[in-house]
């Protein structure tokens, strides 16, 4: 695995983990209307940039082993 491909999986985990702690987050009653709002963007952008992101490393990597 390259140096590169290996940063980019640990943001992608990095990018998931929080992604998902915030939309875990809504589940608490105490969340305000405009933190529901706040939450759902940005935890829904953060996850599927996490998706992207590790989509591409794999694909780096892939490539990088196949010369």
């Amino acid at each position: 695995m390259t140096y590169g491909s290996a940063i980019m999986f640990v943001v992608a985990g990095v990018l998931g983990i929080v992604g998902t702690a915030m939309l875990l987050r809504l589940r608490s009653p105490s969340v305000t209307e405009q933190q529901t709002y706040a939450f759902r963007m940005i935890g829904i952008m953060l996850t599927s940039g996490a998706i992207v992101l590790a989509m591409s490393a794999a694909a780096m990597w892939q490539w990088s082993t196949e010369t």
